[in-house]
């Protein structure tokens, strides 16, 4: 069986210059399916790897072709622009002769340690920085166990009580802790951390299999050491489609990943 730490489901063996050879962890699925914050999380390493230097990956766009199963998979980059703060690459995750994931990388230069000009940060009035006490982690005996299986390789604690419909009739605002277990979080699970939540159509009780057709993530700052606190709103939901954002704090209050996505509404 392979390893549940998220630091083994990142790693990467050197094919090429331009090609990575890596594994879809078996763990880092929901449900029967890998998930999408991982590859993207995959793509951005390669990325990172491919053009070398310490730039790290400030925004990330995926368009998720198909869902890959878990098992062997390769990615090809290609750097498009190689500059001195901003950098661009190409990467598209295969497996066997299929493209699952293209996603662009733009490398760059987070936020240094320093208090932002402005900031509108929804997450701080609403979230302590830890989880409240007695707030159960997913796992044995969770609601959620048989569905969230990345939960073997990090500590998620969502608010059950925010998942369901608004009964005052606003939107959806889903809220959960994260971390890594037994490290630290870094720019890779930060990124994750941008799709970690349910989807939003709980609140309209579709509950089924929501694929991601497009995914933009972007990372604001280095992640401290500890807790990530993470709120899922949306604007709308449609018929058939709708958009999910997630906005990622860490435990210090800052802003650490924001991203949109486009998702197809689960059937009735």
């Amino acid at each position: 069986m392979s390893s549940t730490l998220f630091t083994d489901a990142m790693k990467l063996a050197r094919v090429d210059d331009a090609t990575f050879a890596g594994e879809l962890n078996e763990h880092w699925t929901i449900g029967p399916k890998v998930h999408g914050g991982a590859m993207l999380a995959l793509c951005a390493n390669a990325a990172r790897t491919a053009h070398g230097d310490a730039l790290q990956p400030v925004a990330v766009s995926g368009n998720f072709l198909w869902a890959p199963d878990p098992g062997p998979m390769r990615l090809v980059t290609s750097i498009r622009k190689r500059g001195r703060r901003i950098s661009v690459v190409d990467v598209e995750l295969t497996q066997g002769d299929r493209t699952a994931v293209h996603a662009v990388i733009t490398l760059g230069e987070p936020e240094h340690h320093a208090p932002p000009l402005l900031s509108f940060n929804p997450v701080v009035p609403l979230m302590t920085p830890e989880p409240p006490p007695g707030l159960a982690p997913i796992g044995p005996g969770h609601p959620m166990e048989h569905i969230v299986h990345l939960a073997h390789g990090c500590d998620i604690r969502p608010a059950l009580t925010t998942l369901g419909p608004r009964t005052d009739g606003g939107p959806p605002v889903i809220e959960m802790w994260v971390r890594p277990k037994d490290a630290a979080p870094d720019v890779l699970f930060a990124l994750l951390c941008g799709d970690v939540s349910a989807p939003v159509t709980f609140a309209v009780n579709r509950t089924g299999w929501a694929p991601t057709v497009q995914l933009t993530a972007y990372l604001r700052a280095m992640p401290a050491d500890g807790w990530l606190r993470v709120i899922c709103t949306t604007v709308q939901i449609g018929q058939d489609w709708f958009d999910e954002d997630h906005t990622v704090v860490d435990c210090e209050g800052r802003i650490i990943v924001q991203s949109r996505q486009l998702a197809m509404v689960p059937a009735p």
